[in-house]
């Protein structure tokens, strides 16, 4: 039986980035087996839960966020509410940090606060593992932006083992003036791939042993992503901010998920307050963020 609605409710949740994405090649069912290393960072957005007379979504923060039908947010309202029979109509309110269409999952980590959120707001006994199965339904990335830290992810990304991560890892975020559609990425590395195969990144054991060492200097050495080819085929000037923030002082970089987004590994906090300083006033990207994992996946503060 559900409770009376309290509220609101506020639900922190972070960014991902991908340490390690290696990509199948397509299968009849139009998707790609993935073995991917999620990584959260405290890149955030926040979500504002409240009983309300019908579904809304609203976002402010930044442009291009899905309205509507096509919010995950809302979808994820509306799923709970189908899968449990129960719930009320809910205002969703988002304040967006992460870049929109920019391969940091930032649609999948507002389902995932909308899933925590309208659980506590409807007074829902689930446990993370019934809410990790609605989360796989709405998307791959949902059931890793519920957990966050650290995690290795197969089948289409859904499927998580925690991995243990013994160190912080600092980040330059460089992102770019335009989104990438992820679908777009995925064609665009099967009609590359037809045309000769580009390198494939290599064994996710060499990345968990960097990671397990606490050396971002090795995990550096270990990142690497297959999408990385096709996101910089749709957009060229990608390499160019990848180049800027080595010869700023990066240990490495690359693509984010499909993209466009660059992240950019740094030694430390002081080191990586340098590099976002040099890569800004490099022309490069539209602006830069600074951000450190791995961070907790979406959580209630309020």
């Amino acid at each position: 039986m559900t409770r009376r609605p309290v509220g609101p409710v506020r639900v922190r949740v972070p960014g991902k980035i991908n340490l390690f994405l290696s990509v199948g090649d397509l299968r009849e069912d139009g998707y790609h087996d993935l073995v991917t290393v999620f990584h959260a960072v405290d890149l955030v957005d926040e979500l504002t839960l409240s009983a309300a007379p019908r579904n809304t979504v609203r976002s402010t923060g930044l442009a291009g966020v899905p309205p509507g039908a096509k919010n995950l947010a809302g979808a994820a309202a509306r799923l709970l509410a189908k899968r449990t029979r129960q719930g009320s109509p809910v205002a969703i309110d988002i304040l967006k940090q992460i870049p929109v269409a920019g391969g940091m999952a930032g649609g999948s980590a507002d389902a995932a606060a909308a899933l925590v959120g309208c659980a506590a707001l409807w007074g829902l006994e689930l446990s993370r593992d019934q809410l990790s199965e609605y989360a796989a339904e709405l998307g791959s990335d949902v059931p890793f932006a519920l957990a966050g830290g650290t995690a290795i992810g197969t089948g289409r990304g859904e499927r998580l083992s925690p991995v243990l991560a013994r160190t912080p890892l600092h980040w330059v975020l460089a992102i770019s003036d335009s989104g990438l559609s992820t679908p777009a990425v995925f064609g665009e590395l099967d009609r590359l791939r037809a045309a000769g195969d580009p390198p494939r990144v290599g064994e996710v054991q060499d990345m968990l042993a960097a990671l397990s060492s606490g050396d971002p200097t090795k995990v550096a050495a270990m990142l690497g992503n297959d999408l990385q080819a096709a996101a910089i085929s749709l957009q060229p000037g990608l390499r160019r901010t990848l180049r800027a923030g080595v010869a700023a002082g990066a240990l490495g970089g690359l693509v984010s998920g499909s993209g466009p987004t660059i992240a950019l590994l740094c030694d430390d906090p002081v080191a990586a307050a340098a590099v976002a300083a040099e890569v800004a006033g490099s022309g490069t990207c539209r602006s830069v963020k600074i951000a450190a994992g791995p961070a907790p996946g979406a959580r209630i503060i309020a």
